[in-house]
């Protein structure tokens, strides 16, 4: 039945994104679906509710299956971005680090920092397995836990990585604080100071952070808002400087979005593997999808075992735990060493309740509805700016997390934008944050992963500032323009 059901679910999919269904529409009722397609009615229910999981449909009490409300847009994605193919020292941690003090205060609506809001975690499930194992494993918790890490968790890992195809061999596996430290324990064990460093552009700033604090020098790689990093670049930015890793964000990066598809990322491992430059991906988004199953880590297609792959809970499970991991080449054996002499090793409580919530099933039913919330989350802001900002902005068109890109016309300058957020009592992340070189200085970052009314009173308040302080006449040119 799995197969079977399956594909009538994305046969249903196709449908309505051709719009033979449209928006509001009542789907055929489940036996009548049943007899048409001459399956059974528990292969008929299984489709619809694979619907349910991915956004396409909502069930209604006694009334059967609609297809979800959503408007169709006129807001245009932003174009492909243009940096120089030029490497540059990173200086950004004091600006970086300025923006995020002042956006971490009491009465402040967040849409800067790309943090899910308690209302799209699990948080009754996290403190029940809080609980539990504080009670049945009070002598582990009190000890310190050293890397490579708790080996349950390490375990469950290793298994959520085989269900996408990645063999790992769980002793490749070391537990982080987070994502980001996983990204510089890995670019710490391959690089020394001064190397240069390939990434895409716009690419997230606290990697930059990372380059900054290991002195590596950014060279940023044009990407494109939907299918990501531009592999043409990259193959002449490798034949024009001693790249010595590429950092990618290969599922839904931050802060654009995009996706590349498993073609690319097939093509993008076997780039770099012929220039001997190992990749250092970052898959912390991809477990969140709007629709269908999680996409494959480019890791899938590393057979020689030389990269890197980066992730971490925090983006789907709770910030505050702390839980990353970082997957290391087969021949690398100084990722453990390196994490003990930063910081010794990760706190026991968190990777054991951590474990506990992954074994459990209670991770894979929570994610379902976070990705059926986040996928309305971004819908409705996407819905919001088309309303209430100006003319001619433009926004990417994410089929995954939780974070848009935005590009304002030309003239507009978020740096200043984002000061007069912040008396307005709205975060934003300006885009200069996002690029070694101070680029997209009309742009932005916005986190939908926050509560509906906060969402809509801080996009309503975004949209009179741009309105009174910026108003000029709209343009189409160089939406990505590097002021």
């Amino acid at each position: 039945m799995t197969t079977l059901y399956r594909n009538l679910s994305q046969e249903l999919a196709d449908s309505i994104d051709k719009g033979v269904y449209g928006a509001g529409e009542r789907m055929p009722g489940l036996r009548k679906f049943s007899q048409q397609r001459k399956v059974s009615m528990a292969t008929a229910v299984a489709a619809y509710r694979a619907l349910e999981d991915a956004g396409y449909l909502e069930a209604r009490d006694r009334s059967g299956y609609y297809v979800t409300q959503r408007r169709k847009l006129n807001l245009k994605l932003p174009r492909q971005s243009s940096p120089k193919n030029q490497p540059v020292p990173v200086k950004r941690q004091d600006i970086i680090m300025q923006m995020i003090n002042a956006a971490n205060q009491p009465n402040i609506i967040p849409l800067g920092a790309a943090i899910p809001h308690n209302d799209f975690l699990p948080l009754t499930d996290i403190e029940k397995a809080v609980t539990s194992v504080v009670r049945q494993q009070r002598a582990t918790v009190n000890q310190y836990s050293l890397p490579p890490g708790e080996s349950g968790l390490v375990q469950q890992i290793a298994k959520r990585l085989m269900l996408t195809g990645c063999a790992v061999n769980p002793a490749e596996i070391t537990i982080t604080n987070g994502a980001q430290e996983a990204l510089w324990l890995a670019l710490k064990s391959i690089t020394s100071p001064g190397d240069i460093i390939a990434l895409e552009s716009p690419c997230y700033y606290g990697l930059l952070l990372v380059l900054e604090s290991l002195g590596l020098k950014a060279l940023e790689i044009p990407t494109h808002p939907q299918s990501g990093l531009c592999l043409e670049s990259l193959k002449h930015t490798l034949t024009q400087w001693p790249v010595k890793a590429c950092v990618v964000v290969t599922s839904y990066s931050n802060p654009l979005g995009c996706a590349m598809s498993d073609e690319q990322k097939k093509n993008l491992v076997t780039l770099l593997a012929d220039f001997n430059v190992p990749l250092v991906e970052d898959d912390i988004y991809a477990e969140l999808p709007h629709r269908g199953e999680r996409p494959l880590p480019a890791k899938v297609w590393d057979k020689k075992g030389n990269n890197f792959l980066c992730s971490s809970l925090s983006k789907t499970l709770s910030p505050g735990l702390r839980v990353g991991w970082v997957v290391g080449p087969k021949k690398l054996r100084n990722l453990a060493t390196q994490k003990f002499v930063l910081n010794t090793g990760n706190a026991t409580l968190a990777q054991l309740t951590a474990a506990r919530l992954l074994e459990s099933g209670s991770f894979d039913r929570h994610l379902k509805q976070m990705r059926i919330k986040i996928a309305s989350a971004v819908a409705t802001m996407m819905e919001q700016i088309e309303d209430h900002w100006p003319a001619g902005t433009r926004v990417t068109c994410p089929q995954g997390g939780f974070v848009l890109w935005v590009a304002l016309a030309p003239h507009y300058n978020t740096k200043a934008l984002a000061q007069q957020a912040l008396a307005a009592g709205v975060s934003i992340a300006p885009g200069y944050l996002f690029s070694s070189a101070e680029k997209y200085a009309n742009c932005l970052r916005l986190n939908c992963a926050i509560p509906e009314q906060s969402m809509k009173t801080a996009v309503k308040r975004l949209g009179k500032l741009l309105t009174a302080q910026y108003a000029m006449p709209a343009t189409e040119s160089a939406p990505w323009s590097p002021h």
